[in-house]
């Protein structure tokens, strides 16, 4: 089989640049090229410079749909509403779009399957490998004790980070909400200040914390009178994210249209 031509949105960031170098540096797939937004100083430059690993002779471009035409793939780690755009771009060429990108609301969420009646999507709010071990693992932890043990999630960033709480601590809460049959909107805390009252029973909590280079710290606890399971997942380097979607990029070829996760990728389904 030829190797897969995977292209990388949002090039230039830092994330897209880990993202070129993973590309790259996997077996079986090659950079197709990069693109970014209109007006970026990076516009035009050698993909594989920006990303450090030399010239690949290809330029970073503003033209996204230009660029899905020629490839078989596209990593996107964005903004919710580019990768709206996107999704429909690679629905346009019957591609495969992982997505990366966090902080999407319903509108956006619809969108996106909207378009994965034509292409091959593969979303997740983490990539890595041990972060989706253990979303598994709280489902079911979750679906085994019952509500005498309240469940909450801390998760820690970067300072730099916008979206709060992170895509990965609704992902663990949307685990912990489905091994305990609820829904996570409706009995989700997301912030306490101030005179709160007594927790509810059931509900699920999510601190964050912001600060520092922080890659992603992230814990559920499962907190009863007198006992605790804690489960805690720490990142310490960027390309475990990187290095798990290209392997989704990989495993989407030639499934058809679908709207897919890292559960999917990994057979935690």
């Amino acid at each position: 089989m030829t190797e897969m031509r995977i292209a990388v949105v949002g090039a230039a960031g830092r994330m897209g640049r880990e993202l070129i170098r993973a590309v790259h540096a996997a077996p079986g797939c090659v950079v197709a090229g990069g693109a970014e937004r209109a007006g970026v100083a990076e516009i035009g430059a050698d993909v594989g410079l920006i990303a450090g690993i030399g010239p690949l002779g290809i330029a970073v471009t503003d033209d996204a749909l230009e660029l899905f035409t020629r490839c078989d793939a596209v990593i996107d780690f964005t903004t919710p509403a580019a990768t709206v755009e996107f999704s429909g771009l690679a629905a346009q060429a019957r591609i495969v779009h992982v997505i990366g990108t966090t902080g999407c609301q319903d509108e956006h969420e619809a969108a996106i399957k909207a378009a994965a009646r034509h292409a091959t999507i593969i979303k997740a709010g983490n990539m890595s490998l041990g972060v989706n071990l253990l979303a598994a693992i709280t489902r079911k932890i979750a679906a085994a004790l019952d509500e005498d043990f309240d469940i909450e999630i801390v998760e820690m960033h970067h300072k730099r980070k916008v979206d709060a709480p992170s895509g990965t601590a609704l992902m663990l809460g949307q685990a912990a909400a489905d091994g305990r049959g609820i829904d996570l909107k409706s009995r989700s805390v997301r912030a306490r200040d101030g005179h709160t009252g007594a927790r509810n029973r059931g509900d699920i909590g999510f601190a964050t914390l912001r600060g520092g280079d922080v890659v992603g710290d992230h814990t559920v606890m499962f907190a009863a009178d007198g006992e605790r399971i804690e489960l805690t997942h720490r990142a310490t380097d960027r390309s475990i994210f990187s290095r798990g979607a290209v392997k989704a990029a990989l495993w989407g070829r030639g499934k058809g249209p679908g709207l897919f996760t890292m559960a999917d990728v990994l057979g935690l389904s």
